[in-house]
């Protein structure tokens, strides 16, 4: 009897191991591996309210990258209209058209002299293109190398949206300090060359355009003509590098130090949008104070690469011919651009008070209020937009298995 109820019980109890070890095994491979959608060792544009969204990674990346250009593109476009008045105040207080005491009074009685709204007359559809341009290519790019520097390295893109409002990380618990510091050195790195490419990107674009603004058509392609430039250096144009420099530390003061000084240093308690909007106001009258001298160098420089002389003139035809004030255009030397004006103004030549008020009520409107807009306006429709692209991307899903099947 022993035997025979051994030999009976002897099946089921294999198949309940079988069926025990199948569930153990099961469970072992959910546990070893996560759904893709929540790996941490992919860093993600997305907010972390939108891990849940059934869109591959990259698609859900692209998107709102997109989407935040865009977004970034319109809101330049209204705030520099709406701020055209301020511009033109600024454009007069560094012109020759206004000396002596109260410039600023000066200037304004300038800007409205044909009526409240003859500031607003000037502006056409080249520069609303141009505006949504530069500010779209701005977000766009700082985005994508952001991102893309990122992944490259294996660290955290740069604190965005609702990310500031949460309190600092505690400082790390990890015992390996060669490990720690290796992850340091990747993640500075990667803040250091994020705005550096942005901002050279964006002068890429913008740049001969702000030239061909100051200068005028006919006079910018005499000078490229006179001095035979390659196809780059026309592309890019005149004075590249400070103009470049100008957008590498506005980029750094909307993108790398407003959200991160904000997200680390900001009292917590105090934290929320409005304060936000006022900080980044703050942080961009600072980034100002130094981007003003590159703004001044630019100029300077434009002026220095045309000058009186006994030469040649550069005409509308770029031909030289005999005047007795003529001019001569000649290749940029920073150098002695700076040692000149340093000789004639001094300091004064790149920074003074009235220089850095004029540049700042043409710019802090809509630079200091990006990084409210950015974080704060934008992640308020990201829902809806991936929303819209999951239903797009789940009708193309049920239509290619339809033409297959």
């Amino acid at each position: 009897m022993p035997s025979i109820n051994s030999n009976q019980s002897s099946p089921v109890s294999s198949q309940e191991h079988s069926q025990a070890s199948t569930i153990m095994d099961k469970e072992a491979q959910e546990t070893i591996t996560p759904p893709l959608s929540s790996s941490p060792a992919q860093p993600s544009a997305t907010s972390p309210h939108h891990d849940n969204l059934l869109l591959p990674t990259e698609l859900q990346n692209s998107i709102l990258v997109a989407y935040r250009s865009i977004g970034i593109g319109t809101f330049g476009v209204v705030m520099r209209f709406v701020g055209m008045p301020l511009e033109k105040i600024a454009l007069f207080m560094n012109s020759s058209q206004v000396t002596g005491k109260h410039q600023f009074a000066q200037s304004i009685k300038l800007t409205f002299q044909k009526g409240v709204l003859s500031p607003y007359k000037v502006v056409g559809p080249a520069s609303l293109v141009a505006w949504f341009m530069q500010y779209s290519v701005m977000g766009l790019a700082f985005q994508f190398f952001d991102h893309a520097l990122s992944k490259a390295l294996g660290v955290a893109p740069v604190y965005y949206g609702d990310e500031l409002m949460e309190p600092p990380p505690p400082p790390s618990s990890n015992t390996n300090h060669n490990h720690d510091a290796t992850h340091q050195i990747k993640s500075i790195t990667k803040t250091i060359l994020a705005p550096i490419l942005a901002g050279s990107l964006e002068s890429t674009v913008a740049n001969r355009a702000e030239v061909q603004r100051y200068y005028g058509p006919t006079k910018l392609t005499a000078i490229e003509s006179h001095l035979k430039w390659n196809p780059a250096a026309r592309f890019c144009g005149p004075a590249f590098l400070s103009n470049a420099m100008r957008n590498v530390i506005m980029c750094n003061t909307s993108f790398i130090l407003t959200p991160i000084t904000y997200k680390l240093y900001y009292p917590q308690e105090r934290k929320s949008q409005g304060s936000l909007f006022w900080f980044g106001m703050g942080m961009n009258f600072v980034g100002n104070a130094v981007a003003i001298t590159q703004q001044a160098l630019w100029g300077r420089a434009l002026d220095y690469a045309v000058y009186a002389d006994g030469g040649a003139v550069v005409g509308a035809s770029g031909a030289a011919t005999a005047n007795t004030s003529t001019q001569v255009a000649r290749n940029i030397s920073y150098s002695q651009v700076i040692k000149s004006s340093l000789q004639k103004d001094g300091i004064a030549a790149f920074f003074t008070v009235p220089k850095w008020a004029s540049r700042i009520l043409m710019n802090a409107p809509v630079q200091g209020s990006l990084p409210w807009f950015y974080n704060n306006v934008l992640p308020l429709g990201e829902d809806s937009v991936l929303g819209v692209a999951r239903t797009l991307y789940g009708d193309d899903g049920k239509k290619n298995n339809c033409a297959i099947s």
